[in-house]
């Protein structure tokens, strides 16, 4: 997909953070923006500065509500036009102890961070084939969905999923003329721990006092280690124009990816110990 001037764009998670990066970068393409967000204050900072760039309309939404989804999106279309730009980016993170772990906490993150990313393309998807492609979609996942780095396995879990999805989708989509691209960043410049903790369910279990130093120890390294949410936005129209399905923002996981990738390579049986294997089996019996 060359040209993204005049198309319409569909970003969750788009009032701040790679959200907010991805409008940006879409907003200097001439893409028109349809910004999808569950912060109604952020929206409306966006919405201002993004306007002389752009048209932009903002919709308060939580993506892990199915119907408020298809309402939102209905006004969309009518509003802007034929949504060919998905942008599944609405995410939140927690480092929970699995000795602390709950229903809850579940629940919440994978209802966003997957069922988030489900919901849209559930809602687009239909659309997109119907008006004969010619569109793409990008979910955000993380390097964490890539490799198991730090702490985080709820995190973890649900970006390896959305990692999953994506690359059966790509596969699954490409005869409609859907694109898709999945988002894995290492370290952002965002405010993400401290916005998501601010989120979490009632019933979510509370940090041990080490815990939520080692949440804040997070946030400092992603704002003081990060790159700019704005080079993350280039980054991504680029794989778009470019038709890459991974999109990653540096180095920071190649070596744990290149140790996961062999140790399942090395785990696989060869096809010559399957066949001694069997034999074995034979041999036994007589």
């Amino acid at each position: 997909m060359d040209d993204l001037n005049g198309r319409t764009a569909f970003i969750t998670g788009g009032a701040r953070g790679i959200g907010l990066g991805i409008a940006r970068a879409c907003a200097r393409a001439g893409t028109t923006l349809a910004l999808v967000d569950i912060d109604e204050e952020a929206l409306a900072h966006a919405k201002t500065e993004l306007s002389g760039l752009t048209r932009t309309e903002t919709y308060v939404l939580d993506v892990r509500d199915r119907q408020a989804y298809t309402r939102i999106a209905d006004r969309v279309e009518s509003e802007l036009g034929t949504v060919s730009l998905l942008f599944n980016n609405a995410g939140v993170y927690d480092g929970i102890s699995p000795a602390k772990m709950n229903y809850a906490l579940w629940d919440w993150m994978m209802g966003v961070n997957v069922g988030g990313v489900y919901n849209g393309l559930q809602t687009f998807i239909p659309r997109m084939i119907e008006q004969d492609g010619d569109c793409y979609i990008v979910n955000t996942a993380s390097a964490a969905g890539l490799a198991t780095v730090g702490t985080g396995f709820l995190y973890h879990a649900s970006k390896y999923a959305v990692v999953g999805l994506s690359e059966s989708l790509r596969a699954e989509l490409a005869r409609f003329g859907i694109g898709v691209s999945v988002l894995c960043p290492g370290p952002v410049a965002t405010d993400i721990v401290h916005n998501t903790q601010r989120l979490r369910p009632e019933h979510a279990p509370t940090h041990s006092q080490g815990g939520a130093a080692v949440l804040e120890r997070a946030h400092e390294s992603l704002n003081s280690l990060g790159i700019s949410i704005d080079a993350v936005g280039q980054m991504v129209l680029d794989a778009i124009r470019e038709n890459r399905l991974y999109i990653h923002t540096d180095e920071a996981v190649a070596a744990a990816v290149k140790a996961r990738t062999e140790a399942l390579l090395s785990a696989l049986p060869s096809v010559l110990d399957a066949r001694r294997g069997m034999s074995a089996g034979t041999d036994e019996r007589v």
